[in-house]
């Protein structure tokens, strides 16, 4: 990595220390004499109008005053906003400004206000752009085409008789399953609602906050998958990842409150978000079963991600409708 630096960003030469964590991508941190940055390796695909999509989001994002910061990628010296490792892995590496903040504690929940306000102002801001270049993520009703190795037969397959590595997860897989089933006669009437670029990807994650202030959201990070989706789509994601949670009910009604205040959903929207969050549960086990499927992972990582979404979906079934509700009186509907 340091003799990549060198040759596509030579002004930004320092030592690199890798960041644990992150399924998808590798990152580093380039520490400096004057500066830092951090580079990010795109370890799961090397397509190359996805991340110059992602790149040109985070331009756009830039010419607005926001009231949070996003990833700056810095140009190479040939004037790119990314490079091409060698030949061999052909992997894709791109480097950012570092910005200052850190992630939230685990299980914390104090900076849920916050996030629901930066999440809407970026909504709100999506929702104007008109970029020349097209998206290459598919929205996420979109299952059939975004994970071709899982079509409705394996995916039956596989819930209903486990092979050898997840046999044991048995249960978990036909509750999968069942709600697989169940979802998809539903998401031919998503397309109907409003559409807007959602970053689709937004958890405690990929967010910042002060060092000083834990309450207080600093940045949202990893624009990678930003596509064209339901608007409704990213409060349901996030609000989906705050179940389980010590402060569940708080955060989920800081959340609300603070999105509000820069978003109105309409109530066909708000009667959306019980599927659109069972969506995201879904999507999760089909990405990791791709990934199991294709070799990227091994059979533990898949495993740990079933017995976590079959958790969440048992949550899903008793709190969605008290989380409409809580939409409703957030103020977040409108007729």
């Amino acid at each position: 990595m340091e003799a990549i630096l060198r040759r596509h960003w030579p002004e930004w030469n320092g030592t690199l220390q890798k960041r644990t964590g992150g399924w998808n991508n590798t990152t580093y941190f380039v520490k400096g004499s004057m500066r830092s940055g951090v580079l990010r390796v795109y370890d799961t695909h090397r397509d190359r109008d996805k991340i110059e999509f992602e790149h040109a989001v985070l331009q756009a994002l830039s010419k607005h005053s926001l009231s949070f910061r996003v990833p700056m990628p810095i140009r190479t010296v040939m004037g790119e906003t990314l490079a091409q490792l060698e030949k061999e892995s052909g992997k894709y590496v791109c480097l950012f400004d570092y910005i200052e903040g850190k992630s939230p504690l685990e299980q914390e929940s104090s900076f849920a206000y916050s996030f629901g306000e930066a999440t809407g102002e970026l909504s709100a801001v999506l929702a104007t752009f008109n970029l020349d270049m097209a998206p290459v993520y598919r929205p996420y009703y979109a299952l059939q085409q975004s994970y071709p190795l899982c079509n409705q037969e394996i995916v039956r397959e596989i819930c209903l008789h486990p092979p050898e590595p997840l046999k044991t997860l048995h249960d978990e897989l036909r509750l999968i399953g069942k709600v697989y089933e169940e979802i998809t006669d539903s998401l031919h009437a998503l397309e109907e609602l409003p559409h807007q670029l959602v970053h689709g990807d937004l958890n405690a994650s990929n967010l910042l906050v002060k060092d000083t202030d834990h309450s207080q959201v600093t940045a949202l990070l990893d624009f990678e998958f930003c596509t064209l989706d339901v608007r409704v789509m990213e409060p349901a994601v996030i609000l989906s990842g705050f179940l389980g949670e010590p402060e569940e009910t708080q955060a989920v009604r800081d959340f609300c409150q603070g999105f509000s205040c820069q978003v109105h959903l309409s109530h066909a929207e708000i009667d959306a978000v019980p599927v659109l969050m069972l969506l995201r549960k879904v999507d999760v086990f089909l990405h990791f079963l791709s990934r199991f499927l294709k070799g990227t992972d091994q059979p533990h990582v898949l495993q740990e991600q079933i017995k976590q979404i079959a958790a969440d979906l048992l949550q899903l079934s008793t709190r969605s409708s008290w989380i409409q509700e809580e939409l409703i009186l957030a103020g977040m509907a409108y007729e």
